[in-house]
């Protein structure tokens, strides 16, 4: 019951949930020693973050 109180779904392979965690992390990390950003799903909507901690929506191709 725990569990469903912190809104995060309960996997079937709990080491799933903090593979995927850990995986956005180091892509956040990549992406500072690079100087790029990232691109992810945000409130049903992609998103660009950028190293200094700006997010900014992606725009769809034709879009000013």
């Amino acid at each position: 019951m725990l569990d469903e109180q912190n809104n995060e779904p309960k996997r079937k392979y709990e080491w799933l949930s903090k593979w995927a965690k850990m995986t956005g992390e180091r892509a956040r990390i990549d992406a500072k020693a690079n100087n790029t950003y990232i691109v992810y799903e945000k409130n049903g909507k992609l998103v660009k973050e950028f190293p200094n901690g700006d997010i900014v929506p992606l725009k769809k191709d034709g879009e000013s």
